[in-house]
């Protein structure tokens, strides 16, 4: 099982793994992998149905966080500190429940440990899949297609980062079916039991993900959370602010 994600295992020392969201592959905290490197190993992972790791019908955050564990296992590493945005962030969280004595540091990006009702990726999954009807044979005429239904440019060239040449047309690298028929799973949460692992909770200023009202969830989950927020950045902090993120994560796990 722990062959099934694919990973990129850079430096030396104590051992970070970095969880990406949803639609992302293991490049997307790669402003965060090319510094904490320098005095750290870093773990950058494919969660299933994203990158290069297994496509499966199965995208709970509990089977997510058994597959993160079991390559953990597979790698011998015994402790570690665990950072991951926003779906990354779920199953980071899930991971230091069920890992709690090995993990140092837990570092949650712009995620709450809570159900959210509102669909945010309704235009996104129709763009997704009128790519994927369409079976485009250039990059440009998929970035065509994708604009006709994300106004976002930036949300757009982010989606573009998993388009490949599958040999007859481009096609993307996550299972959209699979994450579609999962959105559920993948907006709702089961609360972990109660851990005292020092986790910290880093808010873009401008996002609406981690809200004033989660304050209670976290409390009742997290026995020893802290906030931070990055002022004038939304939820992709980590690639609007990487120098003010790099900076807030490295004093915590310093």
């Amino acid at each position: 099982m722990s062959q099934q994600l694919n990973y990129k295992l850079e430096g030396e020392g104590h051992t970070i793994v970095l969880i990406h969201g949803l639609f992302g592959n293991l490049d997307n905290l790669g402003l965060l992998a090319r510094d904490l490197k320098h005095d750290h190993q870093v773990l950058s992972i494919d969660l299933r149905n994203h990158g290069q790791s297994l496509h499966s019908s199965d995208h709970t955050y509990a089977v997510q966080a058994q597959d993160v564990i079991e390559l953990i296992k597979h790698l011998s590493i015994e402790r570690l500190t665990l950072i991951g945005h926003s779906m990354g962030g779920k199953v980071a969280m899930k991971v230091a429940e069920r890992l709690e004595n090995q993990i140092e540091k837990l570092i949650v990006l712009d995620m709450a440990p809570v159900e959210y009702t509102q669909h945010r990726h309704t235009n996104v999954f129709a763009g997704l899949k009128a790519v994927a009807s369409a079976k485009p044979t250039d990059r440009k005429q998929a970035m065509a297609i994708l604009a006709d239904h994300i106004e976002i440019e930036g949300v757009r060239q982010f989606l573009g980062k998993s388009l490949y040449n599958n040999n007859t047309n481009f096609a993307w690298r996550f299972n959209v079916d699979n994450l579609w028929e999962n959105y559920a799973n993948i907006i709702g949460w089961q609360p972990i039991n109660k851990i005292a692992t020092a986790t910290l909770f880093i808010k873009g200023a401008d996002s609406d993900y981690l809200l004033a009202e989660h304050q209670k969830p976290i409390q009742a989950q997290f026995q020893n959370a802290k906030a931070h927020v990055i002022a004038n950045t939304g939820h992709w902090l980590h690639a609007e602010k990487p120098e003010e993120v790099l900076r807030t994560i490295r004093k915590f796990i310093s």
